[in-house]
């Protein structure tokens, strides 16, 4: 349920993230009180209240959040030199390797279907 934290934290999933910001603004939605909402929140997750209040803040600025898809494990094969390439990138831009790929992927996915409708 919960991934990677320091000092005995941990963090909610992505899909657990969204499931509980989304349900703190179904309860912002529905004219909840924000301080209501947390207590609500704490008592159906079992999460703290201090947690509970945060799904809450994050909920009353942005709203509904997207539920992040299932990721799985994909191996592929590349030229050493590529993978320095995208490793470098990744590094540089901060962000993980699998984001990066996904990203070029999702672009490149993009861009053959528009040249490629059919396919």
């Amino acid at each position: 349920m919960v991934h990677g934290g320091s000092a005995g934290r941990a963090r909610a999933r992505g899909d657990v993230f969204a499931e509980r910001v989304n349900a703190a603004a179904d309860l912002l939605d529905a004219g909840v009180p924000a301080a209501d909402a947390a207590r609500e929140l704490a008592a159906r997750f079992g999460c703290s209240l201090r947690q509970a209040h945060r799904y809450v803040q994050r909920a009353g600025g942005s709203g509904h959040v997207a539920v992040p898809a299932p990721a799985a494990v994909f191996t592929v094969k590349l030229a050493m030199p590529l993978i320095a390439r995208v490793r470098g990138h990744a590094a540089a831009s901060g962000r993980t390797l699998s984001a990066v790929v996904a990203q070029a992927l999702e672009e490149f996915l993009a861009r053959t279907h528009r040249e490629h409708p059919r396919r």
